[in-house]
């Protein structure tokens, strides 16, 4: 067992634990100091605004009946088994992809946490500038991003790597 957690991908689970825990952390204070719609502005393109997403990511199916919460639920419980065998599965040397792997789980239990606690997800950050405006969003969907975009590096970095090896053996 202790293997497992200091010879694989799995060694990074503390990241998806943190991001778990921020998460709902910033989303209980929220839920515990701002009513609903509420805006607090912090600069002059970020506020803080309480808001609630019934659907995923940019609100997709936010006016759906309902249906759309055990399925976003389920999905990301697929996906973040699917996460966990890929860590267990991933050999020492690697770093970027189980990081970038361990933000979005995190990222992904934080968001199942609210569908299946509250119903909807509880949205805060809330970027814009004059007339035009980020969707709100909250810290599991930035893990996610984060996440997503390092995975895009790493396939891009893992391409060159693989193309001079090619190259090398010509």
């Amino acid at each position: 067992m202790l293997n497992l957690l200091t010879q694989t991908g799995l060694r990074f689970l503390w990241l998806a634990l943190l991001t778990l825990i921020l998460d709902q952390w910033s989303k209980h204070a929220v839920l515990a100091g701002m009513e609903l719609y509420q805006s607090i502005q912090i600069t002059p393109f970020f506020n803080l605004t309480h808001t609630r997403n019934y659907g995923a990511a940019f609100s997709f199916l936010n006016d759906a009946s309902g249906w759309q919460r055990w399925m976003f639920t389920a999905i990301a419980v697929v996906v973040s088994v699917v996460i966990l065998r890929w860590l267990k599965g991933a050999p020492k040397h690697q770093i970027m992809l189980p990081v970038a792997f361990s933000l979005i789980l995190g990222g992904a239990l934080g968001n199942v946490y609210d569908r299946v606690v509250y119903g909807y997800v509880v949205d805060f950050l809330h970027v814009y500038y004059q007339q035009y405006e980020w969707p709100v969003f909250n810290i599991a969907d930035s893990a996610i991003c984060l996440g997503a975009f390092l995975l895009i590096i790493d396939m891009f970095k893992n391409k060159e790597q693989n193309g001079e090896a090619d190259n090398a053996g010509n």
